[in-house]
């Protein structure tokens, strides 16, 4: 069998109308919907109808994005070909941590929307508190870039790729660095249109209400190991994966180590499930042999060579 990991997107890969096809096409997926939209009322039609304003609300975006990948992966798990790969691993960026953890059956899909919910919300207020931003810098060494980062107080959100990082915290901070960046010769530095500076130290005061919701909320051992976000490394402990997603919110996301660990591990095949191809995108900087395939639609499930 072939040996794969199964990963899933983060905030940002969104888009009116995303599974709509799986919703028609598979009793696995529209179950999934359903029950989403029974616990956050008007979920479904958002996610299908938009508009792209309310799709994007702090509300729906994280829930929308989290129930899409799980339909997604259930039609996936129903369909004679997921009988024919080996699930090694399952990671997600940021967000697309929590269904890496569902679909290892680490939780419950509600418990998982819930605490979706939750850490949306709690992360929206941390971000309402104080003036935050975040960038992406791209092409420049890593090592100047973290020297630029201690000198104005900003941090790393996000190891995406060698080639992208990027960079959160204060917004006039955000700017001082993103500036000096620019003038040591960065390729590009691009500010990106985000709420709050998430994964820094403007997010401390959701960490403490986010540990306690996560008190109440039943964590199984995986059937796989997650990479976790924090510190890359393969994690099967339920009270380890506790800490670590509560640690996420204010932790840099390390998935260029991520995908180097399972790649080390013997992973040839990524699997990514829900809307975008951002992750294809990046695995694709990180290392050009590997090989990467979509699951969007129920046709992408026909056409995978596996």
């Amino acid at each position: 069998m072939t040996k794969v990991a199964l990963i899933f997107p983060g905030q940002g890969a969104q888009a009116v109308g995303m599974g709509k096809e799986f919703y028609d096409a598979s009793p696995e997926a529209e179950a999934v919907f359903n029950d989403a939209d029974g616990m956050i009322s008007g979920l479904k039609d958002c996610i299908f109808d938009g508009p792209p304003e309310k799709l994007t609300s702090t509300a729906f975006c994280q829930p929308a994005i989290f129930t899409f990948s799980y339909a997604a992966l259930r039609a996936f798990q129903a369909h004679s070909k997921y009988q024919n790969i080996s699930v090694e691993f399952s990671c997600g960026l940021s967000l697309g941590e929590y269904c890496a953890l569902a679909a290892s059956n680490a939780f419950s899909f509600i418990d998982a929307l819930k605490l979706v919910e939750r850490r949306s919300s709690l992360m929206e207020e941390a971000a309402q508190r104080k003036k935050g931003a975040m960038a992406a810098v791209i092409g420049f060494d890593k090592d100047e870039l973290l020297k630029i980062c201690e000198k104005t107080q900003v941090q790393v959100a996000n190891f995406n790729s060698p080639e992208q990082i990027v960079i959160t915290g204060e917004a006039e901070k955000v700017a001082k660095a993103s500036q000096m960046i620019k003038e040591q010769g960065a390729k590009r530095v691009i500010p990106l249109d985000v709420s709050g500076a998430f994964h820094s130290r403007l997010m401390e005061p959701a960490v403490a209400p986010f540990e306690d919701y996560l008190k109440s909320v039943s964590i199984n051992k995986p059937d796989f190991p997650i990479l976790s976000n924090v510190d890359a490394f393969p994690e099967s402990d339920p009270q380890k994966i506790r800490q670590n997603l509560a640690k996420q919110i204010t932790s840099p996301v390390q998935w260029v180590d991520s995908i180097n660990c399972m790649v080390k591990a013997g992973v040839t095949h990524f699997i990514e499930i829900g809307p975008g191809t951002v992750l294809k995108g990046l695995i694709r900087k990180i290392n050009r042999e590997l090989s990467v395939y979509n699951i969007q639609k129920p046709a992408d499930i026909e056409i995978l060579p596996l």
